[in-house]
């Protein structure tokens, strides 16, 4: 019986450092170093959850990434996922789309 109470005890303890982990983790933003190596320049990147249906707003907004720069990119939408789809509009028309990607994990990115 003794038992049951400590564990009970160590539980109840445990549960508002489990919570305030949770809170801190959907606080902090994600931040990496987009790089574009492919040779055009890049007028839009946008990054979206996985599985949604449309692409979120253009990082870049009026901004350009000229082939052989780099940009950092904070991402702070307070959503609590690391997997996000990733996509590079480029003045030539291309697209260039990358899917599942961990951003929590990245330092940077590069398009080729």
């Amino acid at each position: 019986m003794n038992n049951i109470f400590k564990l009970a005890a160590a539980t109840v303890l445990s549960l508002p450092l489990v919570s305030s982990a949770a809170l801190s983790a959907k606080a902090e933003d994600v931040r990496f170093l987009l790089r574009n190596e492919t040779g055009v320049a890049m007028t839009k990147f946008q990054a979206s959850p996985s599985g949604l249906d449309d692409w979120e707003n253009d990082i870049l907004g009026s901004d350009v990434l000229y082939s052989g720069y780099s940009s950092r990119i904070n991402i702070n939408d307070g959503r609590t996922t690391c997997i996000y789809d990733l996509r590079g509009v480029f003045a030539d028309g291309e697209r260039v789309e990358k899917y599942k990607v961990n951003i929590c994990k990245l330092t940077s990115f590069t398009f080729y």
